[in-house]
């Protein structure tokens, strides 16, 4: 078990009652139904386990956060800009000549 009251079973997170942290803990359980885990130590049970909800843990008196206002729009197309430049790069072709001269001059 881990020091958050949780523990590991096929690659599931459950948590387990915090009076738990640091005990040496087994799982009884059906290996085709996770759903109910039973938790036991010292071979008296212990409670379930339940699956682990990972989301953001808030104070209930916070308030919430108001999202940032967004940026006015400049009326620059970046990515018009950017396929206009490849447009004429690649118009150009390929120059296969250039590739072969090592700079020794004509063979």
């Amino acid at each position: 078990m881990t020091k958050t009251a949780t523990v590991s079973l096929h690659g599931n997170t459950y948590e387990v009652d915090p009076m738990l942290v640091g005990m040496k803990v087994e799982l009884v359980f059906d290996p085709f139904d996770l759903t109910e885990i039973e938790v036991r130590t010292s071979g008296k049970s212990a409670g379930k386990a339940v699956p682990h909800r990972v989301g953001r843990h808030t104070h209930p008196k916070a308030s919430p956060e108001t999202p940032p206002e967004s940026a006015p729009p400049t009326g620059i197309d970046y990515l018009k800009i950017l396929d206009e430049k490849h447009t004429a790069n690649t118009a150009k072709g390929i120059n296969y000549s250039s590739l072969m001269d090592d700079g020794r001059g004509p063979r």
